[in-house]
């Protein structure tokens, strides 16, 4: 199988976990050197220099040393700007390189953009998607290419909340809930009291892993949610992260009156502003129909989660007393 996006918190999650299900893992990346160098576990993917934005160098990837039976979609723009111009590109050239590779099955980690978050409290595989937003829209036009490529392609996207967990560095958690490097003094909200669903990325990654083992049961174009944890009163995230910590801590609201002012110029305050409304209304991932198929969706016990997300993150010690026994 052929991962795109392995260096990044998702692929290289998604591309651990099929390994561990005895998966062979080809990496296509930028600079192999590199991503050699920052790979954290004994199983290193078969590396091969590309281009997601370059269709011969995916093709390639996907066909050269054997045709791969699956093809992990898990690239973004960088920094999530040029959204536009670099998003439906890609997932094109994915298409491409599959059914190059004789119909290998497309892997997408989906998001909850493509719903418009006002009037969508619940999320299930029928919900119309109502996106307002140009990223919502965009990855609207982006999951119709997969579902209109079946007759060649088969697809799986599993839609999750806003993720955490080891090596998640592109992450409201990492970016701007949490100080990386540093003890935790205060955890920024992004919303206070407001339910929001978020991922647990190893948790993730495994409900890939299973889905595939499973795949004689699966759709041409099986679209699932991922739950996740989900924060039902807007606190649970907060409250337990005090508990690994062992310690009460401040909260901060997000600057988004600071967003608001500075979205004229571009750059992140216009993209994030953007996500503002995700944040102030709740939308809860329906997992049904991923329950029907893997009997359960894997779940860490969300302190446990949260303690091995500030260990790798660099604000936590491992050897800390306060977080060993919690199974909150």
């Amino acid at each position: 199988m052929l991962v795109l996006g392995a260096t990044g918190g998702v692929g290289g999650a998604i591309a651990r976990a099929l390994a561990d299900h005895g998966w062979t893992v080809r990496a296509m990346v930028r600079d192999i050197a590199k991503a050699k160098a920052a790979w954290k576990t004994p199983v290193i993917p078969e590396f091969v220099a590309g281009d997601a934005m370059k269709r011969e160098d995916v093709i390639q990837a996907a066909t050269n040393g054997g045709a791969v039976d699956v093809i992990v979609h898990a690239v973004n723009p960088p920094g999530y700007r040029n959204w536009d111009k670099v998003v439906l590109p890609m997932i094109d050239n994915t298409i491409a390189a599959a059914s190059a590779a004789e119909g290998a099955r497309i892997l997408l980690p989906g998001t909850v953009y493509n719903y418009n978050p006002v009037d969508t409290p619940v999320i299930d595989e029928t919900t119309p998607q109502n996106a307002i937003t140009r990223k919502g829209k965009i990855r609207i036009a982006l999951e119709k290419r997969l579902a209109d490529a079946t007759s060649e392609v088969p697809s799986v996207i599993v839609r999750a909340g806003d993720f955490y967990g080891p090596n998640t560095r592109a992450s409201w958690f990492a970016q701007a809930m949490i100080t990386p490097g540093k003890p935790v003094r205060k955890v920024t909200s992004m919303a206070a009291g407001v339910p929001h669903a978020y991922a647990y990325l190893p948790d993730l990654a495994e409900s890939f892993a299973q889905l595939l083992d499973r795949s004689d049961s699966l759709r041409p174009h099986e679209v699932v949610q991922f739950e996740g944890t989900w924060d039902a009163d807007g606190r649970t995230m907060l409250d337990t992260i005090r508990k690994v910590v062992g310690r009460d801590l401040p909260q901060k609201a997000f600057p988004w009156w600071l967003m608001r002012l500075l979205a004229p110029f571009g750059g992140f305050p216009k993209e994030a502003l953007e996500i503002e409304p995700v944040w102030r209304h709740p939308m809860r991932p329906d997992n049904g129909r991923l329950v029907e198929l893997l009997g359960q969706e894997p779940r860490t016990p969300i302190a446990t989660a949260i303690e091995h997300t500030l260990i790798n993150m660099g604000c936590l010690a491992e050897t800390s007393p306060s977080s060993i026994s919690l199974t909150a």
